[in-house]
Parts: C-alpha cells; structure tokens; sequence
C-alpha cells in the first residue's frame, strides 16, 4: 500500500510539473508574439517616434464600432502622425454606423490634415465616410455616390397562407412592431416608415451639400441614389480629384504644407486581438501544440462568432447593391 501510494504522489507530482511547464511555454510563446507586435507596431508607425503620414483604410461594410473611435481618437491625439490618408472601400452599412465613422473622421480632421482616397467604391454610407476628408481622391473607374437611405424587410403574408399559418398579435398600438414581415403593411405604417426613411435622406442630402459646396441643382442631380463612376463625379462635385495616393501625397504637400517625403505607414483599426490575425493564430496554434486543444478550440471559435457579428446589420440602411443581387 505504502509503495502504491508513493506512485500516486510522484504521478501528482510530474503531472503538477508538467502543467507548470505548459503554462509557462504558452505565456513565453505569447510573450514573445506579443514582443514581435510591438516592433511591427512601431514599423509601422502605431508606437513609432518619427514623424510619419498615417493610412487608415476603411473597407467592407460599416456598422457601429465603439473601439474604432477610440483608435481614431488615438491617432489624432499622436504627436508623430503629420497626416492621415483614409482609403475608402465599402458599399456602405447602417447609417448610425456611417454617421459614427464620419464623426470619428470629422474630429481626425479638425486635429491633421485628412484625404480620402476611394479605391474600388465609396457608396452609400461609404461616401458619408468620404465626405469627412479635407479632399477626395477616386479613380476613374472607382464607384462614388448611391446618395440615399434603404430600409428592406421581407413579406411573408402569401407564403403563410399557402403552408395555412396564421401569425397572430396583441399590440399596445396599430403601428407597434409595425412591420412585421408576417401581414400585409398598412398604409399608415409605410408612411411611417416613409417619415423615417426622408428625414434620414434629408440628413444625408444635407451632408453632402455642406461638404461638397453645392447648391440646390447639383445636388438634385447628384444625390438621386445612383452611383457615378470616378470620372463622372469629379464633373457632379462629388469628388476633387482623379487619381490614387499619389495624387492625395501631392495635394497634402501642395494643399496642406505636409512633407511628402515622410514614410505612409498603416495605422491598423481592428479589435484588440484581431489588430494582429497572426497574434490570433499562433495563440490557437501555441494551446494546441502544448495539449490544450480544448481551449485552444475556445479561442478559434471567438475569432468565428467576432466575424459573424461584423455581418449582423440592423436598422436603416445607407448600403449600395445591384439590383437582383444579395
């Protein structure tokens, strides 16, 4: 018995050993990723000393994104970053979202010299995002404007009725809730909706005349929810310039007194652990390698569930799509 016990303790003694060690491996391998992030950031101007021109880019769909306003704030409060270029690629996203992002810009902008570059499109609640910058850069063939406001739900009243389901509601009034997707909408709900939909066109319409200097008539023809290429919006004012960063480097040392020989370098804007996705993969990749496959799991599954709520879009709409296509 004596000697059996004796086993016992040494297995519990090698077994607390070897925790130990995986721990202290997975904070090393941590550490030491963590390190090599700190010399990227200051590569690239995050925690850098030299002056240098910051690159924001702003690309896929847009939606409220509180640590990104922090990151904005962030940069325009950073002694080293003479100036920021924002390149735009998105089809847009809510319009809460939009406004956000150019109220973050906004503020970017009364603190250093900001250009917008649009690469592919700047659409919908996209260009709200442009219209934050000092001067805006498109190529001719980039995509600019969807000047307008969606709100989209489905109609499932004949589909019901054909399966013999019937959706049935108690409402503390007619237009609670209203609409529902699963009765036909009434006439005063779709003015409802329309009320909503114009005063949010009436702001957007109101930015856009504000910053791009236009009048009654250019507007009109401007913001009719269509979108223009690159070549066509610099005659409609709804860009400055055709061109690339290039074209925004010139203007910053032309315009705004920036020298153009500073190095552009990226100011990443994600979450804290998406800020570096190879910090994120060799976290996994670490836990797994020292047997800790479940949590390494756990912390794979987070990265999932981040992405699929960046994709979970609510309220109105300032987002450009063909027509016929999801």
């Amino acid at each position: 018995m004596s000697l059996d016990a004796d086993l016992i303790a040494d297995r519990r003694r090698i077994r607390r050993k070897l925790t130990f060690w995986r721990v202290t491996a997975i904070a090393l391998i941590i550490f030491a990723i963590a390190g090599a992030s700190i010399v990227t950031g200051n590569r690239t101007g995050l925690l850098g000393v030299r002056p240098y021109i910051a690159r924001v880019t702003i690309s896929g769909l847009i939606r409220g994104d509180r640590e990104r306003v922090e990151q904005l704030d962030r940069l325009g409060r950073s002694s080293t970053a003479r100036a920021v270029i924002v390149h735009v690629d998105s089809p847009g996203g809510t319009t809460a979202g939009s406004e956000q992002l150019f109220d973050s810009l906004s503020r970017l902008r009364a603190q250093k010299p900001l250009v917008i570059v649009v690469d592919s499109m700047a659409a919908s609640g996209g260009y709200i995002t442009a219209l934050a910058g000092d001067h805006i850069v498109a190529q001719q063939t980039s995509l600019v404007g969807s000047i307008g406001v969606l709100f989209q739900y489905p109609n499932f009243t004949d589909l019901l009725s054909k399966i013999g389901v019937k959706m049935e509601a108690v409402k503390s009034t007619p237009l609670k809730a209203a609409p529902d997707g699963y009765e036909p909408t009434s006439p005063e709900a779709t003015a409802a909706l329309n009320s909503i939909i114009q005063d949010s066109y009436s702001w957007f319409k109101g930015l856009v005349k504000d910053r791009r200097h236009m009048n009654d008539a250019e507007l009109a023809t401007a913001a009719d929810g269509r979108v223009f290429t690159g070549h066509q919006a610099i005659d409609l004012k709804l860009i400055d310039e055709l061109g690339d960063e290039r074209a925004a480097l010139a203007w910053l040392g032309k315009d705004k007194n920036v020298d153009t020989k500073l190095p552009v370098r990226d100011y990443a804007l994600r979450s804290r652990l998406g800020d570096l996705p190879f910090l994120h993969a060799a976290t996994v990749a670490a836990l797994d390698a020292v047997g800790l496959d479940t949590l390494a799991r756990r912390v794979d599954a987070w990265g999932a569930f981040d992405a699929v709520d960046r994709f979970n879009l609510d309220g109105l709409l300032a987002l450009w799509h063909p027509a016929g296509t999801d």
